[in-house]
């Protein structure tokens, strides 16, 4: 697939712009805060319709303009697609493919495929869980658009069964007996729980391989990668894998969960079993990278991570997604940066923001679209070559 058009409009600090991309790889150049990343994430939103950055689309829109538009012109192996969002501060967003509205937004969610690729992925190293569940949802929505839908209904059982266990707080219910509703929202959490657990080890029993090989090429074969799926509930699978095994397996194991900590959750007033409690451990040479690996063995682990998902994206999806860096290069060293540049070569198209040309060596500029970005105006620096 490849971006050819890009149109912003009451978008961050862009007022009316449109970019055409006429090279493989595109580098958008500017000093901070020029609307380098913004440019990046109108692309993303086009993909996932989330932003990595901010949850309320009023935040994206251009003050005082009460809407925003993102667009794009996609070609694909079936033909040329046009994309567009419309943003409202007041909320109610919509999207539309070939000029029509869509009703359904899972219909918009398997057009655009992108990897994006920035400092603050470190993060799903160093930081904590909520990064890399977050991390393994985003990748799944591209794999398998519905499982944004399954995302969702857990996300509404889990808010209804909070409200309740709040409550229930506030009443000073505290005992080991447990009301007839709760026991109705566990059911309703353990069948839309186990959905989302299957999904997110399914995926990752694709990406691991990849990733461990990756990981390996680019630390030169001394170092060695395990990724464990951790689920928050007690699954005990010597010779299954979680996701071949029965969903009534997995639930009762959520129900006895539930029955463990029914009494700190009434104390606390929430969810403490379930998904949003998962976890992804990553190991180097048998130790927690988390703790203990270096900054330039965090970089190698984010770096094959991102590799191995354009690899599964490409095969799942039958065509290279994008590849969006967004400050990145500079993070790496001139090794790193030659496996990656040798990894996408023209296959992937590639977005790449930075504040100076001096990071990149000669190579990447080879069929390069330079792009000067000030103040919301993307202007072109040179005709690729």
């Amino acid at each position: 697939m490849y971006l050819k058009l890009l149109h912003l409009r009451q978008f961050r600090n862009y007022v009316d712009q449109k970019v055409l991309f006429e090279a493989p790889k595109t580098i958008l150049l500017g000093n901070n805060a020029q609307g380098k990343s913004n440019l990046l994430e109108a692309v993303e939103l086009l993909s996932t319709l989330k932003s990595h950055r901010v949850s309320r689309d009023r935040d994206l829109i251009f003050d005082p303009e009460p809407t925003g538009q993102v667009s794009a012109t996609v070609e694909r192996d079936v033909g040329t697609l046009d994309l567009a969002i419309t943003l409202r501060s007041q909320g109610g967003r919509t999207v539309a493919l070939n000029g029509q509205s869509l009703r359904r937004h899972l219909d918009f969610l398997s057009v655009l495929n992108v990897v994006q690729f920035s400092s603050l992925d470190l993060e799903l190293v160093r930081g904590g869980p909520e990064h890399r569940r977050s991390w393994l949802d985003r990748l799944l929505v591209q794999l398998e658009p519905i499982y944004a839908y399954i995302l969702q209904q857990y996300n509404q059982v889990l808010r209804q069964r909070n409200a309740l266990l709040k409550q229930i707080k506030q009443n000073g219910e505290i005992s080991d007996s447990q009301p007839e509703e709760l026991k109705l929202w566990d059911v309703q959490l353990a069948i839309a729980g186990t959905r989302v657990l299957r999904r997110r080890n399914r995926v990752l029993e694709r990406l691991v391989p990849l990733a461990k090989a990756w990981h390996q090429s680019i630390s030169g074969n001394t170092e060695l990668l395990e990724i464990i799926y951790q689920p928050n509930v007690n699954l005990e699978l010597p010779n299954q894998s979680l996701s071949t095994t029965p969903p009534e397996k997995i639930q009762q194991a959520f129900f006895e969960k539930l029955a463990t900590r029914l009494i700190a959750e009434k104390q606390q007033g929430i969810s403490l079993v379930g998904p949003h409690r998962d976890d992804v451990i990553f190991t180097i040479n048998q130790t927690l990278a988390r703790n203990y690996a270096s900054s330039g063995q965090q970089r190698t682990l984010v770096l094959a991570l991102k590799l191995a998902e354009l690899q599964l994206i490409e095969a799942v999806v039958g065509e290279p997604p994008l590849l969006l860096l967004d400050d990145v290069l500079a993070e790496l060293d001139l090794h790193r940066q030659n496996q990656l540049l040798e990894a996408i070569q023209d296959r992937f198209q590639t977005l790449i923001t930075t504040t100076h040309l001096g990071s990149f060596d000669t190579q990447w500029l080879k069929n390069t679209q330079i792009l000067s970005v000030k103040a919301g105006q993307i202007h072109p620096l040179n005709s690729c070559s």
